[in-house]
């Protein structure tokens, strides 16, 4: 069951288009709607965390990652800074 609202403003043009989408699938608006933000949602989602490769851009992507890191002094200074939280509790 649906217990949660989600509210937004639409240019008539917009809401016209999309009820007569809805209805050339046999839908309501707010099926088509949520079945649609639903789906865009997922690509984005899945365009952050998957990608595909050929078999070669494989192997060299492969290759990078398990090649050891290049000297980075910047990273290295970033990293022996002491984090805000910890310098505190230490002068306690």
């Amino acid at each position: 069951m649906r217990d949660t609202a989600i509210n937004l403003r639409a240019l008539a043009e917009q809401r016209d288009l999309i009820d007569y989408a809805a209805q050339l699938l046999g839908k309501n608006r707010s099926d088509f709607m949520l079945e649609a933000a639903c789906d865009k949602a997922q690509s984005v989602v899945l365009d952050q965390v998957f990608f595909g490769l050929d078999d070669e851009k494989l192997r060299q992507f492969t290759k990078t990652l398990d090649a050891p890191p290049a000297h980075n002094p910047g990273l290295e200074r970033l990293m022996a800074v002491k984090a805000p939280w910890k310098a505190k509790a230490a002068r306690k």
